[in-house]
């Protein structure tokens, strides 16, 4: 069976339902656009969780949660606009990696955060790996 009729047959003959097959870069990048932006939001509706996993020795906690919450509202919805996508991928992988050492902080000081299994805390540092990974894979398709 040729492609057109494989599409045809598949898609019951609606070549527009062809059209609108979604890829899975597309999926991820929506996928990790939605998580930044209830993540983003959650910075400035919970800030006082959020400063306590600043680490003491960086200045001006709650500032630095506003603005890290800032731009991941910022990354995620420039990931969805294509002239934007790769400058925010690059700029969602810096702030990712500007707030590892507030995850390391986190996991480092488990007992003043009950709500939180210590092995939850320590599982999320590689998971930072792989959201970048995503956040690079998801950035670099221009469509």
């Amino acid at each position: 069976m040729t492609v057109a009729r494989q599409d045809r047959w598949l898609n019951g003959g609606d070549r527009s339902a062809a059209r609108l097959r979604i890829s899975p870069r597309a999926i991820g990048r929506i996928a990790l656009a939605a998580l930044f932006i209830v993540s983003g939001t959650s910075h400035f509706v919970r800030s006082d969780f959020f400063t306590a996993i600043v680490p003491p020795w960086l200045p001006s906690a709650l500032t630095l949660v506003w603005i890290s919450g800032f731009f991941e509202i910022a990354g995620a919805i420039g990931l969805l606009i294509p002239a934007t996508r790769r400058a925010a991928g690059i700029g969602l992988i810096a702030l990712m990696v500007a707030v590892f050492p507030a995850n390391v902080h986190m996991a480092l000081h488990a007992d003043a955060f009950p709500n939180f299994a210590p092995w939850l805390l320590w599982a999320r540092l590689p998971l930072q790996a792989v959201l970048i990974a995503v956040a690079w894979w998801c950035s670099r398709d221009p469509q």
